[in-house]
């Protein structure tokens, strides 16, 4: 596809990669990313085996953002910590607000094995457990939660910010209040259909005074170009605020499982409102590490994007298996995110 920007991707890609210790000798992927007293703190979704498939968050610190190192050889948060000590914590997306870490993260409860299928999406196997089954849930249901800290480390169980009975992720918190509230990005699979105004799920939006109650979804953007987005389109990364509104790096997926990264820009005082958004991906997969892993092959999911120097640094999971850099200007893509290309 024509992609008329220039992304450059880190010359040390992919810059972290599996192994060390036990949590993460399978797969890292899909890292939130915050830059807090001149250090990068990286958030990455680590699994140690496939069957079963369990995932969990740790910790690496970096100076310059593309040299990481392990800050713990444990988990910061995992589902142990949440009651599910079978169950999967999963793409974080962190910010900071008033001194206080919050995580946004999604939850699978109970175990499942992954067997790669070398084309796309691979095969899971919850049948293997049957806690599916016995607690009266729907097999791979996905709860979406925030975690706190003070410390960027030790983290604690804030909130679950969606219901139990829907699978809803890709949760992602605005980095500050907006007209007072608290604001929250989601995707909830179950919302299509006539009655939601999208046939395929796509981007919505809550909020809350509190973290604590949310209101009734509403919705954002719903897929518009099925060449790239024929599946369903989600958040990607945290929204980013900037002179020309809240920046949205998201992600679209087409039939053939493949996954790309458009862009939009909210209104800043209601991000309700779409004001720009490009046609066409900003990113999909190119090199060898973004078409090929372990897990699913052709795959750029960005969890995290931060300004650094005035560019964009945007940090990536790739297929499932390691995590890569690209950054871009950031006038740069505000312009082509306006000119819709």
């Amino acid at each position: 596809m024509f992609i008329n920007m220039t992304i450059k991707r880190c010359s040390k890609n992919p810059i972290v990669v599996p192994g060390l210790v036990d949590y993460r000798r399978v797969s890292v992927f899909n890292p939130g990313v915050i830059f807090d007293n001149n250090e990068f703190f990286m958030y990455e979704r680590a699994a140690g085996s496939l069957r079963p498939f369990k995932t969990s968050i740790g910790l690496l610190k970096s100076k310059n953002g593309i040299d990481f190192a392990l800050a713990s050889d444990k988990p910061v948060f995992s589902g142990d910590m949440l009651g599910f000590p079978d169950g999967s914590v999963e793409d974080a997306r962190v910010v900071k607000i008033d001194g206080v870490f919050y995580m946004c993260y999604a939850l699978q409860p109970y175990a499942f094995d992954c067997w790669p299928t070398g084309i796309a999406v691979p095969d899971y196997y919850p049948e293997h457990y049957p806690e599916w089954k016995d607690n009266n849930t729907e097999p791979m249901i996905t709860r979406s939660g925030i975690a706190i800290s003070n410390d960027g480390k030790n983290f604690k169980q804030l909130c679950y910010t969606t219901p139990p009975e829907i699978d809803d992720r890709d949760n992602a918190l605005f980095p500050e209040k907006i007209n007072g509230k608290f604001a929250i990005i989601r995707r909830p699979m179950q919302y299509v259909g006539e009655a939601y105004g999208t046939d395929l799920p796509g981007i919505w939006i809550s909020f809350s005074d509190d973290l604590l109650s949310w209101s009734k979804p509403e919705l954002v953007a719903t897929a518009e170009n099925p060449e790239w987005e024929g599946l369903k389109i989600g958040a990607a990364a945290t929204p980013l605020k900037t002179e020309k509104g809240w920046l949205l790096l998201y992600h679209g997926v087409d039939s053939k499982s493949v996954y790309r990264v458009g862009a939009m820009l909210l209104d800043s005082n209601d991000p309700r409102k779409v004001i720009a958004r490009t046609k066409n991906p900003v990113m999909e997969p190119q090199e060898y590490y973004e078409k090929h892993g372990l897990v699913i092959n052709n795959t750029i999911f960005p969890t995290a994007n931060l300004v650094h120097n005035g560019e964009i640094f945007i940090y990536y999971g790739c297929c499932d298996t390691c995590i890569s850099l690209a950054t871009v200007p950031l006038n740069e893509m505000l312009e082509y995110i306006i000119t819709g290309k």
